[in-house]
């Protein structure tokens, strides 16, 4: 098996999934890269199954109650270890972070978790099927107050979000379009409910269109006229070709390399502006179809030749961690405290710090955040007992005699293939020689040898390297 070929799908499985397992990977290159693309795209054609929610459920009861817990992330966090269907996976974490949405304020983690579970069936299908869904649902309209937009009091929160963060971006529309757009919006509110607070909990929201509440005369937007509803300026925004543009700035910012933050597009040219403008086109080509766009990113040369230039966010790096050690593939308690793992490290899921999401990139990593990085890879890895640290020792143990090299060579091959520079490999080569020679010939032996073969990936989770995916 050539390493080029195993680099490669080990570089796809980071960015369309959460990484794999060396026999995951073996087994994928077998396949054909082409192929698991097709795989990762299209899991239901496939074969692949979906997460057995009733397994989570029988065991974490209260994830089901209206009553708690405070927070949507045992869910979602149980959902990125365990998914097999990663891209489906992967882009409901792009949405989530895209259409930010946080239970400080709707205070209903139940519907954060329905707008989730809507980003995994609708996010790799069509963008304008997906905003248009995202422009109904309960947690979305709450968040951005179109409950309180109403046909003589038109509010300018939902309809100025959609045209600046979530499809075209700033400079491309006026304050008029912001307030046209909000006046088509009018009357998509929520059904009534009791309140929370009494036996039942919190309950279910449900959309509510009020045809009386709807501003139906004729808008100006966009530079088009008409008696426009929602679905209508959604179609007119979705045909834009800044949105276009916009979209395949997100794409590559999320599965290619860092961008600056959105905030600074404006005024910042694309990293790659031949690569947005391929992945532009493809969105356009393929009719706003996510699924079709990603089939070209991921078959692309500069994808391709993007290894490690995005910094993990915190979900990835507890997803990839748990997926690595092969912890949690069954629900168990703890499953909270995974969950809030990731906010410690400055991402706390269902609770984005405002509308405009996280910050990402480099400001992922600041002092605080990158020791808990550091300590949450450390202390799974270095845990000789799970089954996929066991793995890696018996792959190295079947190597024979390991020279301080080799185990140094052998474990960043088996986190990656993990490429280092020379200073991070001075360092690791000065441990792995205070180590010496790792033997397997006795009980004893290796005991001790797996011990430090833990000690050792411990150390490779700690360099910086490992922090890019």
């Amino acid at each position: 098996m050539a390493d080029q070929q195993l680099a490669e799908m080990a570089h796809l499985m980071r960015r369309a999934g959460f990484g794999a397992s060396r026999e995951e990977l073996e087994e994928r290159v077998a396949k054909g890269y082409e192929e698991t693309v097709e795989e990762l795209l299209d899991p239901v054609a496939h074969g692949i199954p979906e997460v057995d929610l009733d397994i989570l459920l029988r065991t974490h009861p209260f994830l089901e109650s209206g009553t708690g817990p405070p927070s949507a992330s045992d869910r979602h966090v149980y959902y990125l270890c365990t998914n097999p269907r990663v891209l489906e996976e992967k882009i409901a974490l792009l949405w989530h972070m895209v259409f930010a949405t946080g239970n400080a304020k709707i205070n209903n983690p139940n519907e954060l978790v329905r707008q989730i579970n809507m980003f995994r069936e609708l996010g790799l299908g069509s963008f304008q099927e997906l905003v248009n869904e995202v422009s109904k649902n309960p947690a979305m309209i709450y968040w951005l107050d179109n409950n309180y937009n109403h046909k003589d009091e038109p509010n300018e929160n939902w309809g100025r979000e959609l045209l600046e963060l979530f499809t075209m971006g700033q400079g491309n529309y006026t304050e008029k379009d912001v307030f046209e757009c909000a006046r088509a919006f009018t009357g998509w509110t929520l059904a009534p409910k009791p309140p929370s607070g009494g036996i039942g909990g919190r309950y279910t929201w449900d959309f509510l269109y009020v045809p009386e509440d709807h501003d139906d005369g004729e808008k100006d937007f966009l530079g088009h006229k008409g008696r426009f509803n929602g679905e209508d300026v959604i179609d007119i925004i979705v045909r834009q070709p800044a949105t276009a543009r916009f979209i395949a700035r997100h794409l590559y910012n999320f599965f290619v390399a860092d961008e600056v933050q959105v905030a600074a597009w404006l005024h910042t040219p694309p990293r790659d502006p031949v690569a947005v403008n391929i992945i532009a086109d493809a969105f356009v080509s393929s009719g706003y179809m996510i699924k079709d766009t990603l089939r070209v990113i991921f078959n692309s040369d500069f994808f391709k030749e993007s290894r490690y230039q995005r910094i993990r966010s915190p979900a990835e790096v507890i997803a990839g961690t748990m997926r690595l050690v092969g912890d949690f593939v069954y629900p168990r308690p703890g499953l909270q405290m995974v969950g809030y793992e990731a906010s410690y490290m400055g991402q706390f899921l269902g609770d984005p710090p405002s509308v405009e999401g996280w910050h990402y990139g480099a400001e992922w990593i600041d002092s605080g955040a990158l020791v808990k990085r550091i300590n949450f890879c450390a202390d799974a890895v270095s845990n000789i007992d799970y089954p996929g640290i066991q793995a890696i020792i018996s792959r190295m143990e079947a190597l024979g005699t390991l020279s301080p090299d080799v185990l140094v060579d052998s474990c960043l091959d088996l986190l990656g293939p993990l490429e280092v520079g020379e200073d991070t490999r001075y360092e690791l080569m000065a441990m792995a020689n205070k180590i010496g020679e790792l033997r397997w010939d006795t009980d004893a032996d290796r005991d001790v040898s797996a011990q430090r073969v833990g000690d050792m990936l411990a150390l490779v989770t700690s360099t910086k390297e490992y922090q890019f995916a």
